[in-house]
C-alpha cells in the first residue's frame, strides 16, 4: 500500500510526546509522557491507555445506537426489543433496589436442600455454580472436528497464586477477599457470615491447589488430554457423569480433560466435602455470579473488592457504560451488524486487507533470512503462512438471537440467566460436528485482534481499525508502524512457544526439525531472562514465562511491520516530517499504542495474571531487541537502553 495522490499527514501527535526525556534513554516516556500528562486516571480506571480511548469512543458511538433503540416500543421477539429491553433493564436501579435478592432466592433455596446424590444433576444444569468449565472447541489434534473439553475453575480469585503466596501486597488481597465474601453473605440475609467465608476461601484454595499455574496452563500439549467417557468415569468415579451429561443435556463418545489433577481434586471434593460445606460454596457462587445484576448495595459491595482492593479503581464505571456493556456482551453480533452498517467505511477495509498482504509477503521474506532455521522448517513455515485465514472487520455471517428470550417483564438476572444458558446452548450446538470456519470469536466492535491456532486464523475487527492503530489519512510510516505491527504482532502468534506446536491446518504435531526446535527455544530463552530482570515496582518483577508469547509477537510484529514498511518505501519513499525520518516515525507509531496511565493494584495484578506485559515493558522492553530501532534513532552504548548485539533476542 503505497501514498495516494492526496497529501497524507503523519499521523503522529506532536502533543504526544515528552522531548524533555531522552528518546535513547527511555522511548516510552520520550514517545507518550505528553499523552501521559494530558490524559490523567479518571476514578473509574484502574489502567487508561490508547485502547481505552477507542473504547471509549465505540461505547459512545454504541450508545447512541443503542439509547436510540431503547427510547421506543419494538415488536415482542425482534432484535430491537431485545436490545431495548436488556438496555432499560440495566439502567433502571430502582426496580432492582425494591426487588432485593427475590430473583436468586429460588436458587438459593434449591442449594440449601441439595443431598450429595444430586450434586452431578445439579452441577450438570447450573448456569451458576460449577468446579470446571464445559465448552466446545475445535480438537488439538484433529482441528476440522469440535469435541467437548474441561477447563480448570471454581476459585473466584482466578489466579492459584493468590491463594499461596505469602507477599505482603498479596496476604492483603486475601484478606479482603474473605472479609468481601462475609459482608456479601450478610447483604443477601446469612447469619454466621465469618464461618461461611472461611468455608468458601478452602475450598477455592483446595481447588486451586490442584489448578495448573498460568505459565503451565501456557503448553498445549500437556493441557490435551483426549479420553473416553468410559476412561473419564474411570478418571473421576466420585461424579455421576450420565447424570451431569443429563442435566447438561448432551451426549458424547468422548472429551478433553484440560486439567486432569485439578478435575480429580473436584470430583473427590464432592465426595469428601461434608455436604452443608459444599451448600455454602455453591451459595457463595450464587451470590458472586448474580452480584452486578441486583441491588445497588450488592453492587457496591462488590465493586469494592473487584474494582478497588484488586485493581485500584476509585469508582465504578457510570450507569450508562455497563448498560451498554452488557447488552454488547449479551447480543454482540446483532450490535455489531448496527455498528459496522453506521461507522465501518468498505474502503478501510480494503486497505486493510492490502496491509496484511503486504504483511505475509515480508514475514515469508524473513523467514528465508533465518539461518538457524533449516530449509525443511523453513518450506512448513511458508505453508503455514500461505495457509493464514485472514478475517478483517466483520462477519460474512452473522449470529442467529432468535432463540433468546429477554423479557421486559421478567427479572434482570433472570433474563442474564437466560442469556448465558443461550450462550451454553450455542457452545454445545457445535459438539462433534465440523469447525465452522465461518465463525468469529470476537464481535465487529471489540477494540482488539487474535490469532486462532487451531483454525490458523488472524482477525482484526472493525473495533480496532482506527485512529491511533489505524488511519485512512496518515501515512505508510504511521500505519505500518501502528497497524501494521498489530497484523505482524497476531501473524507472530502463529509461530510463537504456542503457536509453533500447531501446524498449517491447527493440528497439534510437531513440524519442526528437532534441531530448529531447539535453536528456536535457545534465541527465545533470552527473551524469557530479559524480562525475569525487569522490576516493574519494587520487589516485583516482570513473568517473563507468562509473557513470552506475547513478547515473541511484539518483536516479531516490529520486525516484520518494519520489513514491509520497508519493501513499500522503495516504492513510495516518504520525507522527514516535523524534524522526524519515517523510520523514526515508525517507531513513535508503534509506541503510542501502548501510552497509558495505570495503577501499582492493576501493575501487580496483570503482572501476575497476564500474559501480556505492562504497557512500558512493550516498547521499554521490546526496542532494545530491534537492530533497526536503533538505526533510527542513533542508539549508542551510552544510552540507558542499549543492548549489546550478542544480547538480543534473534528470531525473526
Amino acid at each position: 500500500m503505497g501514498c495516494t495522490s492526496k497529501k497524507q499527514t503523519i499521523g503522529i501527535s506532536l502533543q504526544n510526546l515528552d522531548t524533555t526525556v531522552v528518546a535513547q534513554d527511555d522511548f516510552y516516556h520520550y514517545a507518550c509522557g505528553g499523552w501521559m500528562k494530558a490524559n490523567p486516571l479518571t476514578a473509574e480506571y484502574s489502567r487508561y491507555g490508547s485502547f481505552d480511548v477507542v473504547a471509549e469512543e465505540n461505547r459512545k458511538q454504541l450508545n447512541e445506537l443503542i439509547g436510540s433503540i431503547a427510547a421506543n416500543k419494538h415488536e415482542q421477539g425482534s432484535i430491537r426489543q431485545k436490545i431495548a429491553d436488556l438496555y432499560n433493564q440495566a439502567m433502571d436501579t430502582l426496580t432492582r433496589d425494591q426487588q432485593g435478592i427475590e430473583p436468586v432466592r429460588a436458587f438459593l433455596d434449591e442449594i440449601e436442600g441439595l443431598e450429595r446424590e444430586e450434586l452431578s444433576a445439579f452441577l450438570g444444569r447450573s448456569m451458576q455454580c460449577g468446579m470446571w468449565a464445559m465448552y466446545v472447541d475445535a480438537d488439538e489434534m484433529n482441528s476440522s472436528m469440535n469435541i467437548l473439553k474441561t477447563y480448570q475453575g471454581g476459585f473466584g480469585l482466578g489466579e492459584k497464586e493468590y491463594y499461596f503466596d505469602q507477599d505482603e501486597e498479596t496476604l492483603r488481597i486475601r484478606n479482603a477477599y474473605e472479609q468481601h465474601i462475609a459482608k456479601m453473605f450478610a447483604l443477601f440475609g446469612y447469619t454466621d457470615v465469618s464461618a461461611k467465608a472461611a468455608t468458601v476461601l478452602r475450598l477455592e484454595t483446595r481447588l486451586a491447589g490442584a489448578a495448573k499455574s498460568n505459565v503451565e496452563l501456557r503448553n498445549p500439549l500437556a493441557n490435551y488430554n483426549k479420553m473416553s467417557i468410559a476412561d473419564l468415569k474411570a478418571l473421576t468415579p466420585e461424579v455421576n457423569w450420565d447424570a451431569f451429561f443429563t442435566g447438561l443435556k448432551i451426549s458424547t463418545d468422548s472429551i478433553s480433560v484440560g486439567q486432569i489433577a485439578h478435575l480429580q481434586e473436584a470430583s473427590k471434593m464432592i465426595a469428601e466435602e461434608p455436604i452443608e460445606d459444599l451448600r455454602t460454596y455453591f451459595v457463595w457462587q450464587v451470590i458472586d455470579g448474580s452480584a452486578s445484576y441486583l441491588t445497588t448495595e450488592i453492587y457496591n459491595e462488590n465493586f469494592d473488592f473487584y474494582g478497588k482492593t484488586l485493581s485500584g479503581k476509585e469508582e465504578p464505571s457510570p450507569l450508562w457504560k455497563r448498560a451498554v456493556g452488557i447488552v454488547n456482551s449479551t447480543l454482540g453480533e446483532a450490535v455489531g451488524q448496527m455498528y459496522v452498517e453506521k461507522y465501518f467505511p468498505e474502503e478501510n477495509k480494503q486497505r486493510m486487507l492490502q496491509l496484511v498482504a503486504n504483511l505475509q509477503k515480508a514475514l515469508g521474506e524473513r523467514i528465508d533470512l533465518q539461518d538457524w532455521m533449516s530449509e525443511e522448517t523453513k518450506k512448513r513455515a511458508h505453508e503455514k503462512l500461505e495457509a493464514f485465514v485472514v478475517k478483517v472487520g466483520y462477519p460474512d455471517k452473522w449470529r442467529d438471537y432468535t432463540a433468546l428470550d429477554i423479557l421486559g417483564q421478567d427479572f434482570y438476572y433472570a433474563n442474564i440467566l437466560r442469556a448465558a444458558e443461550f450462550e451454553q446452548a450455542y457452545s454445545l450446538s457445535f459438539l462433534d460436528k465440523p469447525v465452522d470456519k465461518a465463525q468469529w470469536y470476537m464481535t465487529p466492535q471489540t477494540v482488539n485482534a487474535y490469532y486462532n491456532p487451531s483454525s490458523n486464523e488472524i482477525c482484526f475487527p472493525a473495533g480496532i481499525l482506527q485512529y491511533p492503530f489505524f488511519d485512512m489519512q496518515a501515512d505508510d510510516a504511521f500505519n505500518y508502524g501502528a497497524i501494521g505491527v498489530v497484523i505482524g504482532h497476531e501473524m507472530t502468534h502463529g509461530f510463537d512457544d504456542q503457536g509453533c506446536q500447531f501446524d498449517k491446518d491447527g493440528n497439534l504435531i510437531n513440524w519442526w526439525t528437532e534441531a530448529d526446535k531447539q535453536n528456536f527455544d535457545a534465541r527465545t530463552k533470552v527473551m524469557t531472562d530479559f524480562f525475569d530482570q525487569i522490576e516493574v515496582l519494587p520487589g516485583l518483577h516482570a513473568n517473563g514465562s507468562l509473557t513470552l508469547g506475547e513478547n515473541i509477537a511484539d518483536h516479531g510484529g516490529l520486525t516484520i511491520a518494519y520489513q514491509a514498511f520497508r519493501n513499500v518505501m522503495a516504492e513510495h519513499p516518504l520525507e522527514t516530517e516535523e524534524g522526524f525520518t519515517p523510520e523514526q516515525r515508525f517507531f513513535l507509531a508503534y509506541a503510542n499504542l501502548w501510552a497509558q496511565n495505570i495503577r501499582e493494584e492493576q501493575m501487580r495484578s496483570q503482572t501476575k495474571s497476564d500474559p501480556h506485559s505492562l504497557g512500558e515493558w512493550r516498547v521499554n522492553g521490546a526496542l532494545p531487541h530491534i537492530d533497526e530501532w536503533y538505526e533510527a534513532w542513533g542508539v549508542t552504548p551510552e544510552n540507558k537502553m542499549y543492548l549489546a548485539p550478542e544480547n538480543r533476542v534473534k528470531v525473526w
